[in-house]
């Protein structure tokens, strides 16, 4: 989770879900005839799947191998070329206006937190505030959960403390997941 947040944060955010293939461990690659077992690790490999859904290219480089960027950048614009069409818009959030993600510095679960509205697009939905930073922010956070702890995502009457949690809130109310 951290790796695929990270990364998608060095992208400038997708829009997008990134799959963990982790239980059943190597379930997804094992359909794609990508895990392998004697290792129990996935091949470095890369399938490229079509606005239909069907898969246009897929790739090895074997664990130890690397990918050439450029080739694959050249293959997926010729996917999207021949779909020809436009693709669908990313929806607009549903149900995360007016949110407010309560973080402090240092603490690798609100950037978890953080690294997941940058990537789903939600900066301007999810409002943040800082308890290392903001005194009132610490008394709001303490008065909505009984305590201090972050991160904590009040939404609506609700609030979460756990990043997993959060994550998957903020991924189920922007994707409908």
């Amino acid at each position: 989770m951290h790796c695929h947040a990270n990364w998608a944060a060095g992208m400038g955010g997708i829009s997008f879900p990134l799959l963990a293939d982790f239980h059943p461990k190597g379930a997804v690659a094992s359909s794609y005839g990508l895990y392998l077992a004697e290792k129990g690790i996935t091949d470095r490999a890369t399938v490229i799947i079509d606005a239909d859904g069907v898969v246009r290219h897929a790739s090895s480089v074997t664990p130890a191998g690397s990918r050439d960027i450029a080739a694959l950048a050249g293959l997926c614009e010729e996917v999207a070329r021949a779909h020809g069409g436009a693709l669908p818009a990313v929806p607009a959030p549903v149900g995360v206006t007016g949110a407010t993600l309560f973080v402090k510095n240092g603490c690798g679960f609100s950037r978890t937190a953080l690294l997941a509205r940058t990537n789903l697009h939600l900066e301007q939905s999810v409002q943040v505030k800082n308890i290392s930073e903001d005194p009132a922010a610490l008394t709001e956070v303490t008065k909505l959960t009984g305590k201090e702890q972050v991160p904590a995502l009040a939404l609506g009457e609700s609030v979460q403390l756990e990043s997993a949690e959060i994550v998957k809130t903020l991924v189920s109310r922007v994707t409908g997941w």
